[in-house]
């Protein structure tokens, strides 16, 4: 716990201002995992997946799984990822027409993945494995966000419960 002091002069006043930092704060989806206040949460481009033969290999030899919302295709990865998990996201042109709509969806899906996304590293980092794995967004309508990270936390147990049948 950290304690500031500003001051600012307006007008020939002196004002102060405190201000209390915690040095760690909870996660704000609901889980009580604490992260330090100088670790990001970020969606960087080595955790999105981008190899079209591990994207083939991924169709052709994946696992498979369904949630109210998603198709899941999964893969524990022979060979070594940039990180724990790589994810490739995807709405169909089938069920959401138009392209605004599509990609409002894929944002909410990515924000949602990346406040979470600690769950499964952990999991992966404690069972030392690396994945691949893709979402298919299986709704034709647009879901609000809440819905849609209540969704991916139930994804991510889901699958967490999967690599832990398959690798167990």
């Amino acid at each position: 716990m950290t304690f500031s002091k500003s001051t600012t002069k307006t007008a020939g006043k002196t004002y102060s201002t405190y201000r209390f930092t915690p040095d760690r704060i909870f996660q704000g989806t609901g889980g009580s995992r604490m992260i330090n206040r100088g670790e990001r949460q970020t969606f960087c481009k080595k955790e999105r997946l981008c190899r079209t033969k591990l994207i083939e290999e991924l169709f052709e030899e994946g696992n498979v799984f369904y949630t109210s919302q998603f198709r899941i295709i999964w893969l524990i990865s022979s060979t070594s990822l940039p990180s724990p998990a790589q994810i490739a996201i995807s709405v169909p042109k089938k069920n959401i027409r138009l392209a605004v709509s599509r990609n409002l969806v894929k944002r909410r899906i990515r924000e949602a993945y990346r406040r979470i996304k600690h769950l499964l590293y952990d999991f992966l980092g404690s069972e030392n494995i690396q994945i691949a794995f893709i979402l298919i967004y299986r709704q034709n309508r647009i879901t609000d966000f809440k819905k849609i990270e209540k969704s991916l936390v139930e994804v991510i147990d889901k699958l967490c419960e999967n690599i832990r049948q398959k690798h167990g």
